[in-house]
């Protein structure tokens, strides 16, 4: 069986030979001209499938092993952090950019976090959600940071998941303007990055106790 090689951005699919690849797309945002390339790509290095991801990618399934620095070239990015102890691509919604329920400019916001923080190496995996108004649509509440938009201004989440221990996220602040937010974030993960040992953020938390964690980070 072959095994992930993340240095790649690769990860083994089930037949043990072949890989999958998700490049980047920051906000799963794409033009025509860019959707064409990785379709025209992944056509060139026979592709068993594109597969639209949860965190708003397009994942290029079973790709030869031999084939992968070429693909990336081809794509002309560096391996995309799909997996490993990082952040992930943050998720965001169409917010006041495109949806006429937009309360917040969940584009806005999320493409500056995004540009600032994916792939940052830290204790575990963190994942970052932008929802432009409460009906979630890039599911915040269960992400370890999530962020959502109201009338008043961006409330934050912390500490959410899915996976093997499901858990919702719990409010650590409201009413701010995206600076306030931004600011805010950039805390969490710092403080996360220099205090946390291999456990995801809500178990950390959960760790030193959440009043604790507030009182650090405000």
């Amino acid at each position: 069986m072959a095994k992930d090689m993340l240095e790649k951005g690769a990860i083994s699919q089930r037949d043990g030979k072949t890989f999958a690849v998700a490049p980047h797309i920051p906000g799963g945002i794409i033009d025509v001209a860019g959707l064409r390339k990785i379709a025209d790509i992944a056509e060139k290095y026979n592709a068993q499938a594109l597969k639209l991801t949860s965190a708003q990618r397009i994942a290029i399934v079973g790709i030869k092993p031999e084939d992968l620095d070429n693909l990336w070239d081809d794509l002309q990015m560096k391996p995309a952090h799909a997996a490993g102890l990082c952040v992930r691509s943050v998720k965001i919604c169409p917010g006041t950019t495109f949806c006429k329920k937009g309360q917040q400019d969940s584009v806005g916001i999320g493409l500056k976090l995004d540009e600032k923080n994916y792939g940052k190496e830290l204790p575990s995996k963190l994942k970052i959600g932008v929802s432009g108004c409460l009906n979630s649509c890039s599911e915040h509440i269960i992400k370890d940071i999530g962020i959502v938009g109201t009338s008043k201004g961006w409330n934050i989440t912390v500490g959410g998941s899915a996976g093997l221990k499901p858990r919702l996220g719990v409010t650590l602040n409201e009413n701010l303007s995206d600076e306030e937010a931004l600011d805010t974030v950039d805390r969490i993960i710092e403080y996360y990055k220099r205090h946390s040992k291999k456990k995801r953020l809500g178990e950390f938390i959960d760790e030193i106790g959440f009043e604790k964690f507030k009182a650090e980070i405000q």
